[in-house]
């Protein structure tokens, strides 16, 4: 697919959770990866890839659409009165967690390409109160922020939907101020994936098929500028992890067996990188 055609349809599908609520980072449409668009399932995902009861509480309801593939928050050692940047906030879950780390003298700005998405987030904020934090309708890759203005980005399975990651992180290095750090959750490729998974629309909403490989993912970060980029933690993604039911879900999409699909899962990994303009 063609760039625009690609966020296009990202934007499609992601408007369509915001409307009706999801439980992962997975195809939208049909729900496969967890079966259910519940509280409890948003929840229960969460647990799995790192939130702690305690941080699922502090956030307000709704704000938790169970999307991510890891927590960026914990691994980013937010102090108190600095600024965030949260690329794809969503409907601000991890935006307020940031926001409960940097305190009333911080400040937390989340971006999103979708309006409706953008919408929930700030009406989860007012619900709950939120003074330190901002949602900012834009695209990742045309950061809607002044040069050497933040101190931390966040980002949670989001840069693999960017048809242009390099222009992301270059993006991402521009915002932040010198000293600042990038600490991002994403899905990468251990191995190519067949052209019918990557060119599956259900499949670039799902985190899937926009997905490049590890090495290639790492090299962008480092393009752009930063130093000291490191892999934190990276675990290979099952059928069980990407979602059960995941093999009849998943397999009814691509039109191919539970078997096959288990075999083009461990192509897939879940990582955490961190990286730090230099001062």
């Amino acid at each position: 697919m063609e760039e625009e055609d690609v966020k296009k349809v990202v934007r499609k599908g992601y408007a369509k959770i915001a409307k009706q609520g999801s439980s992962c980072c997975a195809p939208a449409s049909s729900s496969p990866c967890c079966g259910s668009t519940s509280t409890d399932a948003a929840r229960d995902i969460s647990k799995r890839i790192g939130y702690t009861d305690e941080e699922l509480k502090s956030v307000p309801e709704g704000a938790n659409l169970g999307l991510g593939c890891g927590n960026p928050v914990a691994l980013a050692s937010l102090k108190e009165g600095e600024t965030v940047l949260d690329l794809g906030s969503g409907a601000g879950f991890d935006s307020f967690l940031a926001s409960n780390k940097v305190g009333e003298k911080g400040k937390v700005i989340g971006v999103d390409m979708t309006s409706e998405m953008i919408e929930k987030a700030r009406e989860n904020a007012r619900k709950a109160n939120y003074k330190n934090v901002e949602f900012r309708l834009g695209e990742i890759e045309n950061l809607p922020a002044a040069d050497n203005s933040v101190d931390v980005i966040i980002s949670n399975c989001v840069i693999n939907l960017s048809p242009d990651k390099e222009r992301v992180f270059r993006e991402a290095f521009r915002v932040l101020r010198p000293g600042g750090r990038l600490m991002v959750s994403d899905i990468v490729l251990l191995k190519e994936l067949p052209d019918f998974i990557k060119n599956n629309i259900e499949a670039y909403i799902g985190c899937i098929a926009g997905a490049i490989p590890k090495n290639d993912y790492i090299e962008s970060i480092k393009n752009a500028g930063f130093q000291d980029v490191k892999i934190i933690n990276e675990t290979l993604l099952t059928p069980k992890d990407i979602g059960d039911p995941a093999a009849e879900g998943y397999s009814k999409i691509f039109n191919i067996s539970p078997e096959k699909l288990r075999e083009y899962a461990g192509s897939i990994s879940s990582i955490k990188v961190k990286g730090v303009k230099p001062k």
